[in-house]
Formats: C-alpha cells, sequence, structure tokens
C-alpha cells in the first residue's frame, strides 16, 4: 500500500485571509500528499470550490480535496462545470468528495432541502456528476432534473476524477459500495474502518462494481492538548462505549501511533485535522506534524 498523509481544515476553521496561501505554501513545501476544505455555509471556513482553486494556483504537486461538498440543493451542472475547471487548472489534482450535509436546520435551510429529502437527491446527483464528466452530451430525466443533449465543457483531465465519500451508518456504507470510488470516513476507529471496508466491498461486488485497495482512508481528528470537556461530551454521544484516544488521539506522537494502527487494518490514505488551536502558529504546527507523519509515508509504503 501507498500510505498518503494531507491535512484539512475542517468546518470550525476561520483561515480566510490571505494567511490561507502562507498554509498553502508551506504544505507544498513540506511534502503533504492533500489539502481538503470543508463546507459549512454558516460558518467561517471558505468555500471549498473557491478556496482550492486558488490554491491550485500556487502549488504544483499537492492535492485538492473537499471534505465535503454537498450536494442536496446544487445544479449538478453548474457544479460539474466548476469542480471540472478546477481539476484541469490544476493538472488533474481534485480529489472531490460529496456529502448530504450536516443536520442542521441553519445549513438545510441554505440549501433549501429538507433533511429526507437529502439522500434521493444525492443518490440521482451523483452518477449525472460522473455522466457530465465524461460523455459528449447527457440525456437525463429524473425526478428532480431534466436533461436533453446537455453538455459540459470542458471536461476534466481525470476521466473521472474518483469520487470519495463519507460516513459510517450502514446505510452510509452501503452508499459507497454503489456510488464511491473510496471511502474517508471520520470519528471511526482502526475495527470500524476493517469492518467497514468489508461492508463497502461486499455491496460493491453485488452491484458487479470494485473499490480500489488503495482507495480507503480516513479523516483522522486529533487534539494539541486535553481535548475540551464539551466535545469529550459530544463524541461520547456520538460513539458510546468506544475509548476516546482510539477515534481522537492527542498529541502528534498520538496521531502517528494511530496512523500506524489504521494501516495494520488496511487503510492507506489519512487526513490529519487538528480538532483544537495549535499553542504555535499553524505554519509552525505543520512543520511539527510532519516531522511526526511524513516519515510513515515512506516507512508503511514498503
Amino acid at each position: 500500500m501507498k500510505v498518503r498523509i494531507g491535512f484539512g481544515l475542517g468546518v470550525r476553521t476561520t483561515l480566510n485571509d490571505a494567511s490561507f496561501g502562507d498554509v498553502v505554501d508551506t504544505l507544498e513545501g513540506l511534502g503533504f500528499d492533500s489539502l481538503w476544505l470543508s463546507e459549512r455555509l454558516g460558518g467561517e471556513a471558505p468555500d471549498p470550490v473557491a478556496a482550492l482553486a486558488y490554491a491550485a494556483g500556487r502549488t504544483e504537486q499537492l492535492k485538492l480535496g473537499t471534505s465535503v461538498v454537498v450536494l442536496p440543493g446544487r445544479n449538478p451542472v453548474v457544479l460539474a462545470k466548476e469542480l471540472a475547471t478546477v481539476d484541469r487548472l490544476s493538472g488533474g489534482r481534485l480529489l472531490p468528495a460529496f456529502g448530504l450535509g450536516a443536520a442542521d436546520p441553519h445549513e438545510q435551510q441554505a440549501f433549501g432541502v429538507s433533511r429526507g429529502e437529502r439522500a434521493p437527491w444525492f443518490d440521482e446527483v451523483l452518477p449525472l456528476l460522473r455522466r457530465l464528466w465524461t460523455e459528449e452530451s447527457v440525456d437525463h430525466h429524473g425526478p428532480r432534473f431534466h436533461y436533453e443533449g446537455l453538455r459540459v465543457l470542458p471536461k476534466p483531465l481525470q476521466q473521472p476524477p474518483d469520487v470519495w465519500l463519507g460516513g459510517y451508518a450502514p446505510s452510509e456504507l452501503r452508499r459507497v459500495g454503489r456510488l464511491g470510488d473510496g471511502w474517508l470516513p471520520s470519528f471511526v476507529t482502526p475495527d470500524d474502518a476493517a469492518a467497514g471496508r468489508a461492508t463497502i466491498e461486499q455491496v460493491a461486488a453485488e452491484h458487479g462494481r470494485a473499490i480500489d485497495p488503495e482507495h480507503f482512508g480516513v479523516l483522522v481528528p486529533y487534539a494539541t492538548g486535553a481535548v475540551p470537556e464539551a466535545m469529550a461530551a459530544a463524541l461520547a454521544r456520538r460513539r458510546p462505549g468506544v475509548d476516546l484516544a482510539d477515534i481522537v488521539p492527542v498529541g502528534l506522537d498520538g496521531l502517528a501511533a494511530l496512523i500506524e494502527r489504521f494501516v495494520a487494518a488496511g487503510t492507506s490514505k489519512f487526513v490529519a485535522l487538528p480538532l483544537t488551536e495549535p499553542e504555535a502558529t499553524l505554519t509552525d504546527h505543520l512543520e511539527a506534524l510532519a516531522a511526526a507523519v511524513l516519515p510513515l509515508q515512506q516507512v508503511l509504503s514498503r
């Protein structure tokens, strides 16, 4: 397996000014595999598509991931055009990951899609995106969208880009098996990752599909100090009975050790995401993070 480690900013980030460019430059210079940006319309996190386009123009190697772009509520043709453009301008470095969106009244209001409508919308749009990226013209007549002879140009450089999906609930695992090219869950243990992979591969086989064995990853939240009490309590409610250290390691040594356990469970792609603000500047923190985890890319890939 080729172990690769990227960095994510998450929905709580306030990095939405010119200093974002310094972080992008640092990630590229240190040799991180990828940068992942999340979407939250009601938060201060930058728009992932716009910010990754900015990052593409400053870099040559860094892959550009969305963790995630919300599909329900979006015009699939406009989104296909935007993402194809970023993929072409970056030389084929786009890593699109899509989701249903947060079960949050503010976010649902902003996207204009009720909670019960999110999954059917997603299931219609994701296959449609792939068709818009690969077919010369598209005829589509679904519950929400109707197109005849529709074209999206330019096509992405990757034909098509691999689509990553997250989630660990049974319905989410089945969706990855039916529709995804890769799996990137969060707040899971190494045992969860192994069990989820088995389910995904089984569902994929039932649908005449196969997931590349290199396309099983984990977004690993970590704390730079003690996990705040409110956050620990929320995680305990989300994952009752699970040891907090198995889903949120504390410190960079703890993060590196947990990544090694995930690799032993068959996972090879990682996004490290700080849950708490580093005491140092973010660029200084990235240097320490690189020293702790990037050697694993060489050691564990052998």
